[in-house]
């Protein structure tokens, strides 16, 4: 079953979690997303450690948008479900939706999430950009590092603002560029320049365009944290798990290495938003 959009680094994934993979399952079998470390310098490497600081990551989004029990909410761009897994698992009767355009990464999620007793879970195959659910229909919307996957982000704040009902929250991690790096990564994420491993991305939203965005959609910016910091050694990991899987994707290697400096140097942020529908 092929994906609908161009999607080399979760066809490598698959394929390699296929093939069965203990490292591999361990650190992105559940969550496929940067990790966060409260304590940087105690990352000691392992998909073991790697696997807590991914789910932590997940915590710190989904914290920013307030959620708690009763509530329905939408996981937009889901993945394998690691997000829907961690609500299902800390919050009782709730409502949830994945929502992922990869059917491949629907099933995945299917085979390995159950609603816990009293909550209801959905799995929904569609565009991110043209939500199929009514107006007002959810207390929180989260994407977790996938909006830059996105078409449109203001098409996708569009849908959320719709979607949400009134004091709702959308939240969401993304990788944000300094108004230095924003050129740079602008012409980088037009097409063809974007057709490397990980994809057709778009890192071009500065903070400010964020701020910008949210005033022209109707949302009142909530919450801002920078966790670039906590990220990095999301680096180191992915480079060790590289060399022992013995992956040599050119591609892979420079975007992987482009990102990490022009983080380190403070360049490329890794940020933590939260915006809400006024009420």
């Amino acid at each position: 079953m092929s994906s609908p959009v161009k999607l080399p680094y979760f066809d490598a994934l698959l394929n390699l979690l296929d093939q069965g993979h203990p490292a591999l399952e361990q650190a992105f079998g559940r969550h496929v997303h940067w990790g966060y470390w409260p304590e940087p310098e105690l990352a000691d490497g392992s998909p073991e450690d790697f696997a807590l600081a991914a789910e932590r990551l997940t915590e710190r989004v989904y914290t920013a948008a307030g959620v708690h029990g009763g509530q329905r909410i939408l996981d937009a761009g889901c993945g394998f479900g690691g997000t829907v897994a961690s609500l299902n698992g800390r919050f009782r009767n709730i409502d949830l939706s994945g929502l992922n355009i990869d059917r491949r990464q629907l099933r995945r999620a299917e085979q390995r999430v159950s609603a816990e007793p009293g909550s209801v879970l959905n799995w929904i195959q569609a565009d991110a950009c043209t939500l199929p659910f009514a107006n007002r229909s959810f207390d929180t919307v989260l994407a977790v590092e996938c909006i830059f996957h996105f078409p449109s982000r203001k098409r996708f704040f569009e849908e959320a603002y719709r979607v949400l009902k009134p004091g709702g929250r959308l939240a969401l991690s993304d990788f944000v560029p300094t108004r230095l790096l924003r050129p740079a990564m602008s012409f980088a994420s037009r097409w063809p320049a974007s057709a490397g491993f990980y994809g057709r991305c778009k890192f071009h939203n500065t903070l400010r365009d964020y701020r910008r965005l949210a005033e022209e959609t109707g949302f009142i910016v909530r919450h801002e944290q920078d966790i670039t910091s906590n990220t990095l050694p999301t680096y180191d990991f992915v480079r060790k798990l590289a060399k022992d899987m013995n992956v040599k994707t050119v591609s892979a290697i420079i975007e992987t290495l482009f990102a990490e400096w022009a983080s380190r140097l403070g360049l490329l942020r890794y940020l933590v938003l939260a915006f809400e529908k006024p009420g």
